[in-house]
């Protein structure tokens, strides 16, 4: 009789063990793909950039190959980022939920993703079914494009279920697949009745998502996908092909070549020369070592583009040397995050690219103003700092012989600003070619530093795991934009904007308000993408420097990125530090003020000018 009881446990740890090596051989096939894919656009943009100024030539088709491409490496990738930070859940709520609430929490959140894994995979197929013709330049049929996605959708819902049947959690599963394909079949056969927007019912889906702690890419999906009961002019297939579409952009190549020059130059050891140069610079003054937290962060701003790589490299980095010289582990990390913001304003800045992707404005001239704006908050950051680390003096004052021997180490960091921000402003090449060329210069670095085949494929892998996740969140808020556009929502803004005066002032306020609001809850990428066609419009009107503003924009949103109950900077200072997030953003409160004051700064410039 024991052997017959245990009998059912043996066979639900196989069907685990099986489960949990399906999965992992899948996800390295996956990742390694990706990466290989990766090293071929970047390989496909610098021949482009060789071709052009070696030969004075072009080839015909080969930035629509890059965009193809592009979209395979997120549906490639998109699978690997169901846990962990790149999933962008917000589970802040979750967590405060009963163990029984929880589980049924968890139950909602998996139907999301199963079924936009469905909308994704018979939406591409349905497209592929109704779309004919081929790619002039490329002389493919056109449906390939669409299929690819439609493949990735089948992926997250492989590795999904592998991954459920690996935690032992194959009842539960299987609700939630029952209630993805019910929802699924249902929606099309619906047809509700309202006066209210399309958009609306659409948001209140994505809220919903959020709450249960759904990725944010899928509770759009899936929200898009609801709305078409309630009177949306996106039928299924055009849901996957507004989402393609949105993906479809050259520019948006620079986002996984600037992942890829982070990662390279923090496994090269440069990031580290970037620290020794910055600690004989301010290391002998009061809170010496956090100033020089707040120094790397600037320094590391111009060759990474991504607050989340400098908040994990600090975190790595700076915690251990700053609870040694007697900081607070909580204050610390909240050092670490605050400074962090600093990447996604400070050029090159992937916040900057989302924005252009979306408005249409000159990406050189955000990153020329994101200067300015990063010097502002950097200002700001060191006075709060200045009064609230006790240490003075951790290091002694370095000479200047030593601090031009560390000048001249960090000078191949230093590199990449040039190559990014001047051949940006100047015209030489354009955003993604720029990344191109700073990704090729980090991985000279990293060949120089003798990196292993290994080590490089795994940066590679990571760089395309990272730019899979933010690509199918610009995709997926796509359908949000149109039916936002549909709507008439920006035009609802400006006739707020009106009934307060309809000044620059009243603008700035409103705005401001608005994306403090909907930063506390929506990830940063996705409220660029949403808000900056809405917001602009009244700026412009108004008679607020387009830049600048988008430039205040993306300030106040990155602030966000340490503020309940997103924070994701937080999260990731965190999940480095083992510090608890609750105790982090306590901590981070005057440097979150001191960021504030920057904004009211800007603000204050904008109308001035």
């Amino acid at each position: 009789m024991r052997l017959d009881a245990s009998l059912p446990k043996r066979r639900a740890r196989t069907l685990a063990a099986t489960a949990a090596r399906l999965r992992a051989g899948l996800e390295t096939v996956l990742g390694t793909l990706a990466a290989l894919v990766l090293a071929l656009l970047l390989g496909l943009v610098l021949t482009g950039v060789a071709a052009r100024y070696l030969f004075s030539t072009g080839f015909i088709g080969l930035e629509e190959l890059a965009i193809w491409l592009h979209v395979a490496l997120i549906s490639l990738g998109a699978p690997l980022s169901l846990g962990g930070a790149l999933a962008m859940r917000l589970d802040v709520f979750v967590r405060l939920l009963p163990p029984r609430t929880a589980r049924i929490a968890a139950l909602l959140s998996d139907g999301f993703s199963l079924l936009s894994a469905l909308i994704l995979l018979f939406g591409g197929g349905e497209i592929m079914q109704m779309l004919g013709g081929v790619s002039p330049t490329l002389g493919l049929p056109e449906w390939i494009r669409f299929g690819l996605l439609g493949a990735g959708g089948g992926l997250i819902l492989i590795v999904l279920v592998l991954r459920r049947l690996e935690e032992g959690r194959g009842a539960g599963l299987a609700l939630s697949l029952a209630l993805a394909g019910v929802v699924y079949l249902a929606i099309p056969l619906l047809a509700v009745e309202s006066a209210l927007p399309p958009s609306l019912f659409l948001a209140l889906t994505a809220a919903l998502g959020l709450v249960v702690a759904a990725p944010l890419s899928h509770a759009f999906l899936t929200g898009a996908y609801v709305a078409i009961a309630f009177g949306s002019s996106l039928p299924e297939p055009a849901i996957v092909s507004t989402t393609v579409s949105s993906l479809s952009k050259f520019l948006l190549l620079a986002i996984p070549f600037f992942l890829l020059v982070g990662g390279l130059l923090t496994a090269s050891g440069a990031a580290r020369q970037l620290v020794r140069f910055a600690a004989s610079l301010v290391g002998h003054r009061r809170a010496g070592l956090a100033q020089t937290t707040l120094l790397t962060s600037v320094l590391f701003s111009g060759a990474s583009g991504s607050s989340v790589a400098n908040a994990a490299f600090g975190a790595a980095t700076f915690q251990p040397e700053l609870v040694r010289h007697g900081l607070p582990p909580a204050r610390a990390g909240a050092i670490i995050a605050a400074t962090s913001v600093l990447d996604n304003i400070i050029p090159p800045s992937i916040a900057f690219l989302l924005l252009a992707a979306a408005t249409n404005l000159s990406v050189g001239a955000l990153l020329v103003d994101g200067f300015f704006a990063g010097g502002v908050m950097a200002a700001c950051l060191a006075v709060a700092i200045h009064f609230t680390v006790a240490d003075r003096a951790p290091t002694a004052r370095t000479s200047g012989p030593e601090r031009l021997r560390a000048a001249f180490a960090a000078l191949p960091a230093f590199g990449l600003g040039a190559i990014v921000v001047i051949g940006i402003r100047i015209g030489i090449v354009t955003t993604t070619e720029a990344a191109a060329l700073a990704a090729l210069y980090t991985l000279g670095l990293a060949l120089f530093a003798r990196l292993g085949p290994g080590r490089l494929l795994a940066v590679f892998r990571e760089a395309a795991r990272e730019a899979a996740a933010i690509g199918l969140l610009i995709g997926t808020a796509g359908p949000f934009a149109f039916l936002l556009a549909v709507d008439d929502v920006a035009g609802l803004v400006g006739e707020a904007v009106t009934l307060l005066g309809g000044s620059a002032l009243a603008v700035l306020l409103l705005s401001n308000l608005i994306l403090l609001m909907v930063g506390l809850v929506l990830d940063i990428g996705a409220a660029i993408l949403l808000l900056g066609p809405i917001l602009l419009p009244a700026a412009t009107t108004a008679g607020i420097d387009p830049i600048l503003f988008g430039v205040i924009l993306v300030v106040n949103l990155m602030i966000h990125g340490l503020t309940p109950p997103l924070g994701m900077l937080v999260y990731v200072v965190s999940g480095v530090t083992r510090v608890p997030a609750a105790a982090l953003f306590r901590a981070v409160l005057p440097y979150l003020l001191a960021l504030l004051v920057s904004l009211g700064l800007l603000c204050t410039w904008a109308l001035l000018i």
